[in-house]
C-alpha cells in the first residue's frame, strides 16, 4: 500500500503548481481523498477533499477560488491544482486516502515553497 505525492517545488508568488498523489495496493476509487498541509511550527490543516468518484469537493477558506482538487480513478491519482500561490501556502503537502473500515493511508509529503 502506498500513496506517493509529487509536484512540489520552489515557485514565486502568483505562480501555479499541480500536485499529484498516486495510490497503489488498494482501490483508491472507493476512498475520500484529501490534501493536507503543514507549515513549519504549525499544525497540519486540511486543504481540500474530494469524495469517492469525485461527486463533490470542499476547500479550506484560505484556498477557495485558487486551488482545485480533482481525481482520475482510472489512474488511481488525485490532483491539487494550485494557482495564485502565496508565501503563506508554503508547507509540506500530504495526501490521505480514507474509507471507514477499509483504508486510512497517508503519503510521505511533498514540499511547496512560495518565495520571491
Amino acid at each position: 500500500v502506498q500513496l506517493v505525492e509529487s509536484g512540489g517545488a520552489l515557485v514565486q508568488p502568483g505562480e501555479s503548481l499541480r500536485l499529484s498523489c498516486v495510490a497503489s495496493g488498494f482501490n483508491s476509487a472507493w476512498c475520500e481523498m484529501t490534501w493536507y498541509r503543514q507549515a513549519p511550527g504549525k499544525e497540519r490543516e486540511l486543504v481540500a477533499t474530494i469524495t469517492n468518484f469525485g461527486g463533490s469537493a470542499n476547500y479550506a477558506d484560505s484556498v477557495k477560488g485558487r486551488f482545485t482538487i480533482s481525481r482520475d480513478n482510472a489512474k488511481n491519482t488525485v490532483y491539487l491544482q494550485m494557482n495564485s500561490l502565496k508565501p503563506e501556502d508554503t508547507a509540506v503537502y500530504y495526501c490521505r486516502a480514507f474509507r471507514l473500515n477499509y483504508a486510512d493511508y497517508w503519503g510521505q509529503g511533498t514540499q511547496v515553497t512560495v518565495s520571491s
